[in-house]
């Protein structure tokens, strides 16, 4: 399988840099460029990409609307990686809350930039657990009224998402609370239903907007 990557960035140079980076990989085609938000919506529909690459700073459109745009209209968006220049990017937060499945740095290496393409195509999310938290707390979440009680999770799916916000993959989750991994996927299958989750990206703000996992906690 050929996957289709949109970049969407202002500066031709970092589009072109993107574009030389993932064209050397024979399973990751560029279909399309844009050089800004209000671009977006037209080249998904005509490339339908399984993912874009979206700087989350353009001057018209940015890359926090043109997310929101995508996961409001399509009933299967593709997968968005934000990309910015600093990590404590205050758009990130925002772009993540909208519905990215997570971020890459400009002075990525090539090597991040390829996994992280192939990373959101495969269903799993970029998270870089101490930018979130830091994002997390200069946000002001964890006011949301009873936690994540209306979800209804059990005991084992709030250890599995308190889990996820450190930035655990499944088999590293598996081995912490000693369940086979098909069991966590499970468990994460399923309280990102109850959450109304895309992705783990997604549960993960939930858990700290809501307050079920606070900014403070060590280790989160």
């Amino acid at each position: 399988m050929t996957i289709g990557v949109l970049l969407v960035d202002d500066e031709q140079l970092v589009r072109t840099g993107l574009r030389t980076i993932l064209e050397s990989e024979p399973d990751l085609a560029v279909v399309g460029e844009a050089a800004d938000g209000t671009e977006v919506p037209g080249l998904v529909s005509r490339t339908r990409p399984e993912v874009v690459l979206m700087d989350v700073r353009m001057p018209t459109v940015d890359g926090i609307r043109a997310t929101e745009h995508l996961m409001s209209t399509m009933d299967a968006p593709p997968k968005v990686v934000v990309v910015t220049t600093f990590e404590n990017d205050d758009y990130v937060y925002d772009a993540l809350r909208a519905g990215a499945s997570g971020f890459l740095l400009k002075r990525s290496r090539p090597e991040e930039i390829v996994a992280a393409v192939r990373t959101v195509t495969a269903g799993d999310s970029l998270l870089f657990p101490a930018a979130i938290r830091r994002l997390a707390a200069r946000h002001g979440t964890g006011r949301g009224p009873g936690g994540l009680r209306e979800a209804g999770l059990t005991e084992r799916e709030e250890q599995v998402l308190r889990l996820m916000t450190t930035g655990m993959s499944n088999v590293e989750i598996a081995g912490e609370l000693f369940l086979g991994v098909e069991t966590v996927k499970t468990h994460v299958g399923n309280l990102l239903a109850k959450l109304g989750a895309r992705d783990r990206t997604q549960a993960v703000i939930r858990a700290y907007e809501s307050g079920f996992v606070s900014p403070d906690e060590s280790g989160a």
